[in-house]
């Protein structure tokens, strides 16, 4: 119950509920067309390669951009930015739902489309992590990313139950056509934000008109490389997503034909998850550990633990609960994470770091992508995710190596809510 009350009372800062719907709205959409993709293509032509080669053609474009998108979300008001990418994804994705529907639709386009929306997610993603702390007072920002990496998991857990139902059912063109849906729906719950300016100990450097994007990259290149605890997580994550995750999207479905009968048991697997990342995200509301990347780092070692007991077809009874178990890990992890940079990085440069972070962890992700399917077919879908959720875990593992991360304290005298009233008072300054 302390956990609900939490919650409301985050939703009442005005500001951070219109970006929480947004992204409510927004994620499920995502999460619908990630399975949708899947069980669509390898339904339709039967290649794990030709789903790597379209996840592939979203994720290079991606991680291509995001230290330009990262740049420009510091440079400009982030709501702004991401209502213009909103706007763009929608474009996209109601293009790929009317090819779909008039069965007009070939791989080679949905190379493409993906291509752009890949695009224009680089300038997405770096602007939402670092507006989200711009929308609640400085003790609630740990409640706030935990709201939000709940409206995710929440997602994580209906998105992939619609998309099956919704593919196998209706078609996946529908699928394609609701998550075109939410991006319209996130660009006006945007509309209605008013982001406060950050006061923080530390100074901001003054704006100066003639620096340079890439002057820009190079400084928030140097707040990466000034802290162990954020580069050697990112660079764990690196291999962990090109050995674990990009397998497990790209041979998911096939796994679950070959193990388990039929690919809908994919999308039942990933909507445990979905179940897992619920309920850690509300334990991360209020747990706050002395040390949370170390706790981090461990909880998110359920995930490819978890990975290998689907590859090898162990019985569901024990797979659902141990994916929802990782759920569980990866929801802290995020919560933990996205608070420690958002208490320790300079507000200004904060979006800078997070495009580092998307772009070093997702780095090798589109070569997994298309590494996965040939591999398979050399090898066994099966065995290709065995061995790649080995590595994973081996990579996360050694993320703990850096006595940063394993030592990095709660910051101190944060944790302490603030009151509506205390923000009505006028302890938060709009930009």
């Amino acid at each position: 119950m302390a956990n609900l009350r939490e919650l409301v009372r985050v939703l009442g800062h005005r500001d951070f509920r219109w970006l929480w719907l947004s992204q409510s709205s927004s994620v499920l959409g995502d999460r619908i067309v990630t399975v949708a993709m899947a069980l669509f293509v390898i339904d339709r032509t039967g290649s794990a390669t030709d789903l790597g080669l379209v996840l592939a053609a979203q994720a290079l474009p991606l991680v291509g951009f995001l230290l330009v998108g990262g740049v420009w979300a510091d440079r400009l008001p982030r709501q702004r930015v991401m209502i213009v990418t909103d706007l763009a994804r929608f474009t996209l994705h109601a293009l790929v739902a009317a090819l779909i529907l008039f069965g007009a639709v070939a791989i080679w386009q949905l190379v493409v489309i993906e291509a752009l929306f890949g695009s224009a997610e680089a300038f997405f993603r770096p602007a939402a992590t670092g507006l989200a702390p711009q929308t609640v007072p400085e003790p609630d920002i740990q409640q706030a990313n935990a709201l939000l990496t709940m409206s995710e998991n929440v997602a994580e857990f209906a998105g992939p139950a619609l998309a099956t139902a919704l593919v196998l059912g209706a078609g996946a063109g529908w699928a394609f056509a609701l998550d075109a849906a939410t991006f319209l729906v996130s660009a006006a719950f945007l509309t209605r934000v008013r982001p406060r300016r950050r006061a923080v100990a530390a100074p901001a450097s003054p704006p100066d008109a003639e620096t340079s994007v890439w002057a820009e990259v190079r400084e928030g290149f140097r707040e990466v490389r000034a802290r162990s605890w954020v580069w050697g997580t990112l660079a764990a994550f690196c291999v962990a997503l090109f050995a674990g995750l990009a397998p497990w999207f790209v041979l998911g479905p096939v796994v679950a034909r070959e193990q388990y009968g039929h690919t809908s048991i994919y999308g039942v697997v990933s909507a445990s998850l979905g179940v897992g990342t619920i309920v850690g995200s509300l334990v991360g509301i209020s747990w706050r550990p002395r040390y949370p990347m170390r706790l981090a780092m461990l909880a998110i070692l359920l995930w490819p633990a978890s990975a290998m007991l689907y590859a090898v077809g162990m019985t569901l009874l024990v797979v659902l609960p141990a994916v929802a178990l990782a759920g569980i890990g990866i929801a802290l992890f995020n919560v933990w994470w996205l608070t420690a940079l958002a208490e320790r990085i300079p507000p200004e440069k904060l979006s800078r770091v997070t495009s580092y972070d998307w772009m070093v962890s997702l780095g090798l992700l589109p070569l997994g992508y298309v590494l996965a399917g040939p591999l398979a077919g050399a090898l066994g879908a099966d065995t290709v995710l065995l061995g790649g959720s080995v590595l994973a875990a081996l990579a996360l593992a050694a993320g703990l190596l850096p006595r940063q991360t394993r030592m990095l304290e709660r910051q101190p005298g944060l944790g302490h809510p603030t009151t509506i009233a205390d923000v009505r008072a006028g302890a938060v300054t709009r930009a």
